[in-house]
């Protein structure tokens, strides 16, 4: 009988619980129960419906059961920076704010007086984004909601501890904090303490791959069965490429969802200047790797234009965008990493005004403003491979494109004729794979993470 895995992967918009065991030597994934997700506005901020999250996690589990299909294992995975305060009686001390929230603007300002720019990208290595976790807890001690805070737990971190019991610190998404030690891969209590944050609050990091125990009484009675809980690489982007296939010398990967990372895998962090000024990151990975990538705007500008028609009546799935981006006559583009662009009221207005701003056509049709995105992110995208060659002194011939971006055939046709690279397409469920992969490797039923990607190659 075989064993089942069960990866819950929530992205910024939609969360899905797939499930999955081995069939033939292959990894055989099943969909059993998807939902959406996005941030909601309350008394003027951005955050995020963390109860429902965990509804719907039960109502997936429950599902598992209803199959008779009960995993050995599971495992969340979520986006990066945003976190949850714990009193000392394990209350929600604040909301848990989304990171296109407006309460950081200015924090990196108030972190700079304490510890300049250059020096914390010295010592931590992650990229300056105003949304980073450094600069929301600095907004939360100016909002004085440090004083009762006793735990601090990741998204995926609360998550795991509604269905256990078990507070724990997972080392991919805490290295997005900008609070760890690349080098010990521990937190920087000496940074941590300069920034007036109690030290207490940050718990013993934990590798990818770690048991954390099984669900509590209360969950068991809810789902109807237990469950051993395994923390995978709970950022999505570090689950993503986990599942990669080929991630040789010469080959860099595109994580292709609402955001685009495109990077390389290294055994060290580069921390140098040029990193700095090229806004790279440097992100803990499985097995004591890095993940040396940048951030560009991805398909959260696609998506937020397709909502936009969709509200207004014109419904297009993103297939036919690419199609009619694909016939459109425009050659307007845009900085996709502009700032502008992070949470605007309209896209299409600001990409329109950002046309008209630079004395291009300004895009009027659907197909228009999709040719203008994808062009201005392949153009983003071969200039971070300029960068990632110069800085790291290695020529990549081949792009590896994985997530659910890697199914935009006409982004993947313009990537490969602007970059000059081979572009390679999937697998599209790289998220969900790489937290499985993990789960796979901690159980022994795969050895080891070169023998799950070369499963993925066959």
């Amino acid at each position: 009988m075989a064993n089942y895995y069960l990866a819950v992967d929530i992205g910024a918009s939609s969360g899905r619980h797939m499930l999955a065991h081995l069939e033939d030597g292959k990894v055989v994934l099943e969909e059993i129960h998807r939902f959406s997700n996005g941030m909601i506005e309350v008394n003027g901020h951005k955050r995020w419906d963390i109860d429902e999250l965990f509804r719907q996690i039960i109502i997936g589990l429950k599902k598992c059961k209803e199959l008779g299909k009960i995993p050995t294992s599971m495992g969340i995975d979520t986006w990066a920076v945003d976190y949850v305060l714990l009193d000392e009686k394990d209350n929600v001390v604040r909301p848990c704010f989304g990171y296109r929230d407006s309460r950081t603007a200015g924090m990196d300002e108030e972190v700079y007086k304490i510890i300049p720019q250059d020096k914390l990208y010295e010592r931590t290595g992650i990229q300056k984004a105003i949304f980073n976790t450094i600069y929301q807890l600095m907004a939360d001690k100016k909002a004085g909601y440090l004083k009762d805070a006793k735990s601090f737990l990741m998204v995926p971190d609360y998550l795991h501890y509604l269905l256990t019991g078990v507070k724990s610190n997972e080392y991919t998404n805490c290295s997005t904090t900008q609070l760890l030690n690349p080098e010990t891969k521990s937190w920087d209590y000496e940074l941590i303490g300069m920034l007036g944050f109690n030290k207490d609050l940050f718990g013993e990091i934990k590798q990818p791959g770690t048991s954390i125990g099984t669900f509590s009484d209360a969950v068991k009675a809810q789902v109807g069965f237990d469950c051993e809980v395994v923390l995978p690489p709970t950022h999505d982007t570090a689950s993503a490429v986990f599942a990669v296939p080929n991630t040789s010398d010469n080959v860099l990967y595109i994580s292709s969802g609402t955001w685009s990372l495109l990077g390389s895998e290294n055994m060290q962090a580069i921390c140098s200047k040029e990193a700095m000024e090229a806004n790279f990151t440097n992100e803990g990975g499985y097995e004591g790797r890095f993940r040396f990538l940048k951030n560009i705007m991805g398909l959260w500008m696609i998506q937020s234009v397709r909502n936009e028609l969709i509200a207004a009546g014109q419904e297009y799935s993103f297939a036919e965008l690419c199609e009619m981006a694909e016939a459109a006559d425009i050659d307007s583009i845009v900085d996709a990493n502009d700032e502008v662009f992070l949470a605007p009221d309209s896209m299409i207005e600001v990409v329109r005004e950002y046309c008209r701003n630079h004395g291009q056509n300004e895009p009027q049709t659907p197909g228009e403003l999709a040719k203008v995105i994808y062009k201005s992110l392949a153009i983003c995208y071969r200039n971070a491979c300029e960068e990632v060659e110069n800085i790291t002194g290695k020529h990549f011939d081949t792009i590896n494109v994985v997530g659910g971006g890697s199914k935009a055939g006409y982004l993947n046709k313009l990537t490969a004729d602007i970059t000059g690279k081979t572009v390679i397409a999937g697998p599209s469920e790289a998220t969900a794979l790489g937290n499985i992969g993990a789960q796979m490797v901690s159980a022994g039923e795969v050895a080891g993470l070169k023998v799950f990607r070369k499963l993925l190659m066959e």
